[in-house]
């Protein structure tokens, strides 16, 4: 192959992509659960340079350089629903450092075990597509692949239904008591007649 036709690894002698370049100071990366979807949350921290980079679904989120105080807080907003979410930056020892992540003021571990609590998820495969059905207990808003749902109640014999649509196909969450004070309302999401079995987060 002669010089002339080599071609460079990156086109127009640009530099890499932005994917090769950051997270080289990457010290976390966590994985959170909202009704509008998972979302991966990615913090950089430059322990030398004092940078401190989130980003949030691979997009830079906020970016600070030249921090002096390597210890400290970033706080940002996830989701549709803009949760807030805090990364705790603590010195451990000497230049160790811990990272710790809130939501919504609580620990990442505490909001998922309440999350658990006010939240039913579902996920299943109809018409090719992977689909993640997210009920808020609280307020009955459901969730598809991260799309509020527009949904309509109805009052059945034994308890409650909520429907909603999912392309063709028509859906329901029956609620019904469990009959037991601990287990509360149990529910159950029904597609084209067949009960769907429910994913722990």
């Amino acid at each position: 192959m002669a010089s002339g036709d080599e071609s460079p690894i990156f086109e127009d002698d640009e530099s890499p992509p932005d994917s090769l370049v950051r997270m080289t100071d990457l010290v976390a990366v966590w994985d959170v659960a909202l009704s509008d979807g998972i979302h991966r949350i990615e913090f950089e921290h430059g322990t030398t340079s004092g940078k401190r980079v989130v980003y949030v679904d691979g997009k830079e989120e906020i970016r600070r350089e030249w921090m002096f105080k390597l210890v400290g807080k970033e706080t940002f907003y996830v989701g549709a629903g803009r949760t807030k979410a805090t990364i705790n930056i603590d010195a451990i020892s000497g230049f160790a450092y811990e990272y710790t992540l809130e939501i919504n003021g609580k620990s990442l571990k505490k909001y998922m075990e309440n999350r658990s609590k006010t939240t039913n998820t579902w996920v299943l495969h109809l018409d090719g597509e992977d689909l993640r059905v997210v009920l808020e207990k609280d307020t009955m808003d459901v969730w598809c692949n991260g799309k509020k749902m527009e949904t309509a109640g109805e009052f059945v014999d034994d308890g409650t239904e909520t429907h909603f649509s999912v392309g063709s196909h028509e859906c329901y969450i029956k609620a019904v008591s469990s009959g037991k004070r601990r287990e509360g309302i149990i529910h159950t999401l029904i597609v084209d007649n067949r009960e769907i079995p429910e994913v722990p987060e």
